[in-house]
């Protein structure tokens, strides 16, 4: 495929995925909720983290997600109590449940406070057309905290033959929103 023949195809699906009526009800609409850099981010990751499964049950639990977290998630990774995380315990998406959530903050927590974002956590490791590395990086980052062995499941590593859908989907997904969100 050529260059120009590549472009003719992205933007055709530009034009096929950025538009209301296919956010409306596609589970990108969460991140699209925020303005702030590092809230889109965290709604787009934990929203990428439980899509599997009926697309409106994806849709409805990453709002429920944002409701626990006040609708402010980079405030609430930031500055979570243990009070806090304990009212994520209930939270179940399929085999994502409260404690795995709970450990999700606190990566991020860690991830933000120690490597200066999930943004530079993968620009770091970034190779040229290729986020296999990047995204192994993340994860080993990522579990440097106390975790439990069964939530490292919920993040696929494409250097152990993952394709990483999700979270290749996560990246793409962030671009378009911090896109619009600078157009607008």
């Amino acid at each position: 495929m050529t260059n120009s023949e590549l472009k003719s195809f992205l933007d055709e699906k530009v034009i096929q995925y950025n538009t209301f009526d296919f956010i409306e009800s596609d589970p990108v609409q969460i991140p699209h909720l925020f303005s702030q850099k590092e809230d889109i981010e965290i709604a787009g990751f934990l929203s990428a983290t439980i899509a599997w499964g009926n697309r409106k049950m994806i849709i409805k639990n990453s709002h429920k997600m944002m409701d626990l977290m006040g609708n402010s998630p980079y405030d609430f990774v930031m500055s979570h109590t243990e009070n806090d995380l304990e009212r994520l315990e209930l939270f179940v998406h399929r085999t994502f449940n409260g404690q795995d959530f709970a450990s999700f903050i606190k990566g991020l927590q860690h991830i933000y406070k120690n490597h200066n974002g999930l943004e530079a956590v993968f620009a770091q490791h970034q190779e040229t057309n290729s986020m296999q590395k990047s995204i192994s990086e993340f994860k080993k980052l990522f579990f440097e905290i106390e975790h439990q062995n069964r939530t490292q499941k919920h993040i696929s590593d494409p250097m152990n033959g993952s394709a990483a859908k999700r979270i290749n989907i996560l990246n793409q997904s962030i671009k378009v929103v911090y896109f619009n969100v600078l157009i607008n």
